[in-house]
């Protein structure tokens, strides 16, 4: 008789602990009430006194003569800005400045400075021979400049005299419109006059009045 073969026992290999090996932990779950809520703090723009009051009248460079019309508190990016509401009358805007930026503003001149004006406005124009894109470009800087004597400069530098009438062109005209515009707010505004005697004050200084009776 044939020998029964015995079948050998396949023996499963141990694995070995390797020591390397972390313990993984699961996280535990964290309730809704167990949660901290967070309360964000609104900021606050850098403290800076008030410089200007309601109803004051102010320069702002870049438009001439506003009003201030109200001094509000908004809250924009999570951050807390008071602000000065300017009005300017001659363009129907309004303006929203930040206190910390009112650097940018200045008080309306006083009478002393008014007539320190009206004598650059009587003196000769000082014309360069330079191009004219150069001299309309500093023309502009002296305008947004916020600075009454160089307002006055522009103004007398173009006026338009009898020599020059037919030589004046199309963006000297309008340089010359938005300065005497600008001058003549502020002389309204400090000499408490109408816009009429005012336009009349700065002309005879200019010498205006007659160059009008000439072309009748």
């Amino acid at each position: 008789m044939p020998k029964k073969i015995k079948k050998k026992k396949k023996v499963k290999p141990k694995l070995e602990k390797s020591k390397n090996l972390k313990k993984i932990v699961t996280p535990k779950k964290i309730s809704i009430t167990d949660q901290k809520i967070e309360i964000k703090k609104i900021k606050k723009q850098p403290t800076e006194k008030k410089q200007y009051n309601i109803n004051d009248y102010v320069v702002y460079p870049k438009h001439g003569v506003g009003k201030i019309t109200a001094v509000e508190k908004a809250t924009i990016g999570e951050i807390g800005i008071n602000f000065y509401k300017i009005l300017i009358e001659r363009d129907k805007l309004t303006l929203t400045i930040p206190i910390n930026q009112q650097s940018h503003l200045r008080p309306i001149s006083s009478i002393n400075q008014i007539n320190k004006c009206v004598s650059i406005l009587k003196t000769k124009p000082k014309i360069k021979r330079t191009m004219w894109s150069r001299r309309a470009q500093e023309y502009e800087q002296k305008i947004n400049s916020g600075k009454i004597y160089e307002l006055a400069e522009v103004v007398k530098d173009l006026n338009k005299t009898s020599n020059t009438i037919a030589d004046q062109s199309y963006s000297e005209r309008q340089l010359f419109e938005q300065a005497y515009d600008r001058l003549q707010s502020e002389f309204e505004v400090v000499l408490k006059i109408s816009a009429e005697d005012t336009k009349k004050k700065m002309d005879k200084a200019l010498g205006r009045n007659q160059i009008i009776e000439m072309e009748q």
